[in-house]
């Protein structure tokens, strides 16, 4: 929001949302989250970026001066490494994007829902295959 820290994606993996508990605290609702590898992620102002080990396999960024949740960092417990998820508002060019799948979709809130024929994966079903 403020600019002081920038990034630029050079590759984008699956756009996917989750419902899970902490995606909805931290950013008020679901977090509908592109994937950028590691290896394809940029940064300027890196030294605005906080950050907080939010579960054993996954730490959440945000920026030190105006607050701005950044992406999360699928680490499997290695602080400082994993794959990007990235905010899909935080993007310049969202469109072209296709839905792949909806996690922890039983934590969804009943008063909106996505369509399409995506895959939809229950907590346990997430947890079984991420961790």
């Amino acid at each position: 929001m403020c600019g002081a820290v920038k990034f630029t994606a050079k590759e984008l993996g699956p756009f996917g949302i989750c419902h899970c508990g902490m995606c909805q605290r931290w950013l008020g609702s679901a977090m509908f989250g592109v994937t950028v590898p590691e290896k394809a992620m940029e940064i300027e102002g890196a030294e605005h970026v906080g950050s907080r080990r939010s579960s054993d396999w996954a730490t959440r960024c945000w920026c030190t001066e105006c607050g701005s949740s950044l992406w999360y960092r699928y680490d499997k417990g290695r602080d400082g490494q994993g794959d990007y998820e990235v905010p899909l508002g935080l993007f310049d060019d969202r469109d072209g994007l296709t839905l792949r799948r909806e996690i922890y979709f039983d934590r969804k809130s009943d008063s909106w829902s996505v369509e399409g024929s995506h895959e939809r994966l229950t907590e346990a079903q997430t947890t079984a295959i991420f961790g």
